[in-house]
């Protein structure tokens, strides 16, 4: 029997997080795909490749150890117009983690990103309310409209497209994994996404990485639009 698999966040989850950014409400046509646990060789290089085809931008949720193993990789991220989040130094999940050791892990990769962003997501999307209360002083919390579920080996590249254009809409954040884990169902549902609602007339955007913490991320379009 197939593990029931998640992949549109429930909104009594979204009212209980409310702090947390979920999605950016808009009419727009307008998606924003993020990308976590990179940079590494090879699979983020493509993913910047398959991007840059058809001019979208994301948003890389880093981990501080691999933007330290790659610092190469990380400056085409730069280069390339996309944003970046802290995703902790060493992929911390934070049910499992004492608050000090997590924050300093969080402050560790802040340390590592030669950029200044207000972007947060917490690894596997598990973190302690007391843990979260912490950060939300210093970062907007990301979290997703649409998990891909690319991660997931039990899971079929054609499961995961198909779901993720099923809960996709205008303001949607998307997750997915430039990582070797999540290499086979990503590699085949991101070219299919960017085909898919490029001829639908959506852009793709990068979540701004700047935006006081004072100011809720989810007006973007009232701000910047």
């Amino acid at each position: 029997m197939i593990p029931l698999f998640v992949h549109k966040s429930p909104r009594l989850l979204k009212a209980i997080y409310a702090p947390f950014v979920w999605n950016i409400p808009t009419e727009e046509k307008v998606l924003y795909l993020t990308f976590d646990d990179g940079p590494i060789p090879d699979v983020t290089e493509w993913v910047l490749e398959k991007l840059e085809n058809v001019g979208a931008k994301g948003t890389f949720f880093c981990i501080g150890d691999n933007v330290q193993k790659h610092p190469e990789i990380f400056a085409k991220l730069i280069a390339k117009g996309h944003s970046i989040g802290n995703h902790t130094f060493n992929h911390l999940k934070g049910w499992n983690t004492q608050d000090e050791m997590y924050w300093e892990n969080v402050a560790q990769c802040k340390q590592i990103l030669p950029v200044q962003t207000n972007l947060f997501r917490p690894p596997y999307g598990r973190i302690k309310l007391s843990q979260a209360k912490t950060l939300l002083k210093d970062y907007h919390v990301v979290m997703w409209d649409v998990l891909t579920g690319d991660f997931e080996k039990y899971l079929s590249p054609e499961r995961c497209l198909e779901k993720t254009l099923q809960y996709t809409r205008s303001g949607s954040i998307v997750v997915l994994h430039d990582s070797l884990k999540a290499w086979r169902n990503m590699s085949y549902v991101l070219p299919r996404i960017l085909d898919y609602y490029s001829n639908l007339g959506f852009r793709f955007e990068a979540l701004p990485q700047e935006v006081p913490v004072s100011q809720k991320l989810e007006n973007l379009h009232f701000q910047w639009g």
